[in-house]
């Protein structure tokens, strides 16, 4: 065998090895790509899964905040009434106050009155 036939055995083997090489990589690369494909299917159909579920959350909270709105527009005006009611009895117990100190103070006169007519009376004797 000659120097050129041994380099070219020698340039063959490492053809050969770098084209098993390249072999070996290439199926790994095949076998990731197809991994990562049936995990990117996988991850669609969770998230079809979740929009969907997400759909139907929007759509209970939306109907929930309608009939909360509704039963608070029923019960305001029983709020406001309420309000009314307290704003009566305030205004009630402050008429009575002041007809009370009115009453008082009218007593006091008649009271002064009295002393003074009594006191008219012991002169005129």
């Amino acid at each position: 065998m000659t120097m050129g036939e041994l380099a070219g055995m020698i340039a063959a083997i490492a053809f050969l090895i770098i084209a098993v090489s390249l072999a070996i990589v290439l199926i790994k690369l095949s076998k990731t790509v197809d991994e990562v494909n049936r995990n990117i299917n996988s991850i669609s159909q969770d998230v079809d899964v979740i929009s969907k579920q997400a759909e139907d959350i929007m759509a209970s909270s939306n109907s929930l905040i309608k009939d909360i709105d509704e039963k608070v527009n029923v019960l305001d005006p029983v709020y406001r009434a309420a309000a009314d009611v307290g704003q009566s009895v305030s205004d009630l117990n402050e008429a009575t106050q002041n007809l009370t100190k009115k009453f008082q103070n009218r007593n006091k006169k008649s009271f002064m009155e009295k002393v003074a007519g009594a006191g008219f009376k012991m002169f005129k004797k």
